[in-house]
């Protein structure tokens, strides 16, 4: 039929198994002790459900169901089950995390409920919302990977371990809080912010693969983009629910 022939559908559902893809391939990096990798495969994912969304808007069909519950799974694989490794089998610092083990992997699963609670939430009821209530998924895991990167690379190492933990409690509360977040759709205040932030998380992610030594050209534009991630994050955080309509239908509208 036209939903299944659709080129938009079928771009959404190409860009929603890619994003699958790179959570459990940022999982698998994470256990062989590569964290950087694992976190530069979930920025991507942030790259592919985003891209889901705007292909799945162009489809003249109605929004599928097997669509909203495919791109949960992914969300959930990508931005719950992967930051959630991340966090609790810390393979860089062990000596500096082993004191935390505990803490971390207790953490580490509040984190990944929290998700896939959120997930499960927006998939069953809130899809239409025009808003998010409580923080997304994607921004989430952005946050988990700006707390890691100043703890893990060093030179940028300015958190520790205790500041790692205490900011992914305080996500895991936020991600179900019912506090409304904006959809960083066209036309919304933060979207450009949230653009730039994704860009550099890849300028910040990109260059430290290559292990570039501190004060190196690499090195500084790794930084310089990494406290720009830093800034969108917290920007969205902080702003983003005085941007949210107040005047906005609760429980209605188009998804977006």
């Amino acid at each position: 039929g036209a939903a299944v022939t659709d080129r938009w559908r079928v771009g959404a559902n190409l860009a929603t198994t890619a994003n699958a893809a790179l959570g459990v391939g940022a999982i698998l990096y994470t256990l062989a002790g590569n964290p950087l990798w694992a976190m530069l495969l979930i920025g991507c994912g942030v790259g592919f459900d985003g891209l889901d969304g705007q292909l799945s808007r162009r489809s003249r069909a109605p929004p599928s169901v097997f669509g909203r519950v495919a791109d949960s799974v992914a969300d959930a694989i990508t931005f719950g089950a992967a930051p959630a490794v991340l966090i609790g089998f810390h393979t860089a610092q062990r000596s500096i995390w082993a004191p935390y083990t505990e803490i971390a992997a207790a953490l580490a699963l509040a984190y990944l409920v929290a998700a896939v609670a959120r997930l499960v939430y927006f998939t069953l009821r809130a899809y239409e919302r025009k808003d998010f209530l409580g923080v997304p998924t994607p921004q989430s895991a952005l946050a988990v990977i700006v707390a890691l990167l100043f703890h893990d690379v060093p030179g940028f190492q300015t958190v520790q371990p205790i500041g790692v933990l205490i900011g992914v409690a305080v996500l895991s509360v936020l991600m179900v809080a019912p506090i409304p977040y904006p959809k960083i759709r066209r036309g919304a205040p933060l979207r450009w912010p949230m653009v730039v932030t994704a860009a550099a998380a890849g300028l910040a992610l990109v260059p430290l693969q290559f292990r570039p030594a501190a004060g190196s050209p690499l090195y500084d534009l790794a930084y310089g983009a990494a406290l720009v991630m830093l800034v969108g994050v917290a920007l969205y955080y902080v702003v983003g629910p005085f941007t949210v309509p107040r005047s906005a239908p609760r429980g209605a509208g188009s998804r977006t």
